[in-house]
């Protein structure tokens, strides 16, 4: 079609054809977006469902012409400045019309523009989205599984942030506690694809069929730096440095093991997310403030705050500079607290003082944290 050769000279940022023939189309409205890499994300509605794809700006014309071909009569396109509509008559007589954008005009990539804030696109391949259920086949967000698509990439944003200086062209890193790994594998993802990164990933876990099953992943996504081991991270006895260290939800004292063997082999960035803090609340025994133990709630969520306080601040002691950082809202995980720990040149003074500042909460609450322990042994 003439019409549409020429629109698509123009810098499209959203299409949409409507008007079917009565009865003769599968679809009543088809609309296409660009995305921020050039691509259009095309969205195909019939009464009851959607369906989804993509097309490139270089196939565009051609898309065009098939979807108008099923018998639409009009097209509606708007660039940055200018609207533009195409309709066809009974007769196939083509007309294009075009206009100023009036205030009406639909924004520019409204749906796309919160996915530019994301480091993984929609549309975007990435294998274990979709083996996750957070991806269809097609790449495109399942909207059931949003929440946890704005927890991965959060997590991907920090580690990015940390990544922001980073000058190496590898990076070694261990996963201690790592289960079933999908942001693990979302993570060498990330490094790999997105940063050009060589990344060797060691995940360690104590469940051999868990182990398993990442490895059998690991080989089916050709992730040939990713892999993974059945340990006990109490056992740990590596001497290599790694680059970074992980934790994700390690049960209870497992992240006290998991820190301290990364300032143990002097790692400079770890990000540790805990889990199941019961240690301090089965030591907890105030000597004046008691009315933390007078609630099971109360004393159950202070002893849990105290236990990643006082590895924040001996993680101080041992000169990271520390960060509590939210993980995901609170509302969709009571699990949201991520510590950071970034190795710095940190003075002895201060390194003194958080040093005190543990053991004055230890002293109070008569605490004895396992990390304390494997600190000072």
């Amino acid at each position: 079609m003439e019409a549409i050769q020429k629109l698509v000279q123009e810098p499209l940022y959203k299409i949409v054809i409507s008007n079917p023939k009565s009865g003769a189309v599968p679809f009543r409205k088809i609309t296409l977006s660009r995305g921020e890499d050039g691509h259009f994300f095309i969205e195909k509605l019939t009464e009851k469902q959607a369906f989804h794809g993509t097309c490139t700006a270089a196939s565009l014309s051609q898309s065009l012409t098939e979807f108008m071909a099923l018998g639409f009569r009009q097209l509606d396109a708007w660039s940055k400045d200018r609207a533009y509509t195409l309709k066809i008559s009974k007769k196939g007589k083509e007309t294009l019309l075009q206009k100023k954008v009036s205030a009406s005009a639909p924004k520019a990539q409204t749906a796309h523009n919160r996915e530019k804030q994301y480091i993984l696109k929609e549309y975007s391949d990435i294998p274990p989205l979709v083996d996750l259920g957070v991806f269809t086949k097609e790449g495109k967000i399942v909207r059931s599984r949003y929440d946890k698509y704005r927890q991965i990439n959060r997590f991907t944003e920090l580690i990015d942030d940390a990544l922001k200086n980073w000058k190496k062209d590898t990076i070694r890193i261990l996963d201690f506690g790592c289960g079933k790994s999908y942001l693990t594998f979302i993570l060498y993802h990330y490094l790999v694809k997105i940063r050009g990164i060589s990344a060797e990933i060691l995940g360690l876990d104590l469940k051999e069929q868990v182990i398993n099953d990442c490895n059998t992943l690991a080989e089916k996504y050709g992730y040939s730096g990713l892999s993974f081991r059945v340990g006990d991270v109490g056992d740990f006895s590596d001497t290599q440095r790694p680059d970074m260290m992980i934790t994700l939800h390690a049960c209870d004292t497992a992240t006290d093991y998991a820190l301290y063997h990364a300032v143990r082999l002097g790692c400079p960035l770890i990000f540790s997310v805990p889990c199941c803090q019961h240690e301090l609340n089965q030591q907890i025994a105030p000597q004046t403030l008691t009315a933390f133990t007078a609630f099971g709630l109360v004393r159950e969520r202070f002893s849990a705050l105290s236990t990643d306080t006082l590895r924040g601040l001996l993680l101080r002691s041992r000169g990271y500079e520390v960060d509590m950082l939210e993980f995901v809202d609170m509302e969709h995980s009571p699990k949201n607290l991520m510590i950071r720990a970034v190795q710095k040149n940190i003075s002895q003074q201060k390194r003194k003082e958080a040093q005190k500042q543990a053991e004055d909460l230890m002293e109070a609450f008569h605490f004895s944290p396992t990390l304390y322990k494997l600190l000072h042994p």
